[in-house]
């Protein structure tokens, strides 16, 4: 499976080098095939001359102009619609965002998910010097958003997500024209019925140039996405959901690993499961039949995979629901 990696950057010459030298070593190093696409948000810097730069070094490195006017959500829909490979993931320019979370990314896609989500606040994830006030707005907002869709997910407005190509198509129309693209994408692909998983990854905060995120700005924004999302899981009655979806049972790995592997690669995934099974953060709410795990104690979610599709949540954060439900009902 390729995969591709998006990019976006406005006034990042003096990070986006290593993030995209990063990013490109680490795919390589563990044998995915890769594209890394950087999009240029109309920077007023050395931006794209520094990508352009890394061509003889990275030949799987490209770099575009958006076509549109400037904006996050417009940038990232520019990247959307030209990339290469079977799956895509949106990875921040200012290195906050860890290349080894794509390689697990990866695996996990290849397991079969449609879609792979990443936590900051769960069991296994790492954060580093994150700005005490975006802290408290960004839990209360994701609070907020996870009891509004009950989805399981406490980390929806990152950006750092990978899809399918089959997810990207079937979410379109993105209508979003700046950082609430974070969170149109990620709800739409949940109602619209495709399989997730949730897992642990690292930020840490720039080490150079300034966040791009007003929060003042952006608060009617990402208030019309969520009265988006919404309104279309309580008034269309289904009409946009994947071709296929059955909100009677969860869909997982099996059918789309018989899809699109053939014997060795087969036998090549079952035998990373394995190995994967037990490094903390591999999602193991689906079993390998595809049908969802019978919840086994109170404060699981499995009827969120019966609702949406296929959920998995990293065990070590199932455990933690376990402890707290086994205090609460002692």
């Amino acid at each position: 499976m390729k995969l591709s990696v998006v990019i976006p950057a406005r006034d990042e010459e003096g990070t986006i080098g290593a993030t995209v030298r990063d990013v490109a070593n680490t795919l390589r190093s563990e044998g995915i095939d890769h594209e890394v696409l950087v999009v240029d948000d109309h920077s007023r810097d050395g931006t794209t001359a520094v990508v352009e730069a890394l061509a003889p070094e990275l030949p799987n490195v490209r770099c575009m102009l958006s076509p549109y006017g400037a904006g996050f959500g417009l940038t990232v829909r520019a990247g959307l619609e030209r990339f290469d490979g079977e799956a895509v993931a949106i990875l921040m320019a200012d290195g906050s965002d860890d290349p080894a979370d794509l390689v697990r990314y990866h695996r996990v896609l290849r397991q079969g998910y449609d879609c792979v989500f990443g936590s900051r606040f769960i069991a296994g994830s790492q954060l580093h010097d994150y700005p005490k006030v975006k802290l408290v707005i960004n839990r209360v907002a994701n609070l907020g958003i996870r009891m509004l869709f009950r989805h399981g997910y406490n980390d929806t407005t990152n950006a750092f997500k990978a899809y399918r190509r089959e997810v990207i198509q079937n979410i379109q129309p993105l209508v979003s024209n700046h950082f609430n693209l974070t969170v149109e994408m990620p709800l739409k692909a949940i109602i619209r019925g495709h399989s997730y998983a949730i897992v642990p990854i690292s930020w840490r905060d720039r080490g150079a140039g300034e966040s791009k995120l007003g929060l003042k700005e952006m608060g009617s924004r990402y208030l019309f996405s969520l009265l988006y999302a919404f309104l279309e899981v309580h008034l269309t009655r289904g009409d946009y959901r994947r071709p296929g979806f059955d909100p009677r049972a969860g869909r997982g790995a099996g059918a789309r690993l018989a899809e699109d592997a053939g014997p060795s690669e087969s036998a090549d995934l079952e035998r990373r499961d394995a190995a994967d099974s037990q490094v903390p953060g591999y999602p193991q709410r689906v079993r390998r039949d595809g049908q969802p795990r019978a919840a086994a104690r109170p404060g699981t979610t499995e009827w969120e995979g019966r609702l949406w599709g296929s959920h998995a949540l990293h065990p070590e954060a199932e455990r933690a629901l376990a402890e707290d439900c086994d205090r609460r009902f002692a």
